[in-house]
């Protein structure tokens, strides 16, 4: 059964500048590629995502063609780091567009995002990872996201430290195993509700 995942990384930095988040998201999607998943990662701060909760919000609007990958994937994967405590900025306005799901329906009344596994990928020099992954599955299952069992991966460094996850020579083997587990577990739902879906309104 073939799957697709796409991972989007909400780092403050363009693509010119290294970002722990595309290395620990990279990281997770190769353990995905092992399973057999074609993967791409792109960063949201390289569109222009323009604030709001529609699908379209108009004229120079980049969203309806990163929501045309979110939809053709089988697994997201949202990444983000932790600053001051939260998710950044870029990631709360990507959950903001992806609310448009609540009111866009497919044929059986269900949310058009329904089916689609997601997962959670943070990191940052502080602690909160925790706090993070959690206000990541809420909003994410809200808008119809199914979450698989240890569907996030996470690091955090020393509070108020300078090390970066990107600097770490080796991260070690508990982050090896936790992206692993990650991509069997996000595959295994997957596959599970591409082969049956949920019901729908009129079942």
């Amino acid at each position: 059964m073939a799957l697709s995942a796409l991972a989007i990384n909400c780092t403050l930095k363009a693509s010119a500048q290294p970002s722990s988040c595309e290395l620990l998201l990279s990281q997770a999607m190769q353990e995905l590629s092992r399973l057999g998943v074609t993967c791409e990662q792109i960063r949201a701060v390289d569109f222009n995502i323009k604030p709001g909760v529609t699908s379209d919000e108009g004229k120079g609007d980049d969203w309806p063609m990163i929501r045309d990958k979110v939809l053709a994937a089988d697994i997201l994967i949202l990444g983000t780091p932790i600053w001051l405590g939260h998710p950044s900025s870029v990631c709360q306005r990507v959950l903001e567009r992806l609310d448009a799901f609540i009111g866009e329906l497919d044929d059986e009344q269900r949310m058009v995002s329904y089916g689609r596994v997601a997962c959670a990928a943070v990191v940052g020099n502080e602690d909160g990872a925790h706090h993070v992954v959690a206000e990541l599955f809420q909003g994410l299952n809200d808008v119809g996201f199914s979450i698989p069992a240890n569907g996030c991966t996470y690091w955090v460094g020393q509070a108020m430290g300078s090390t970066d996850y990107k600097d770490l020579e080796d991260p070690g083997e508990k982050i090896a195993k936790t992206n692993a587990m990650l991509a069997r577990n996000a595959v295994h739902l997957a596959r599970l509700l591409k082969g049956s879906g949920y019901p729908g309104a009129s079942q």
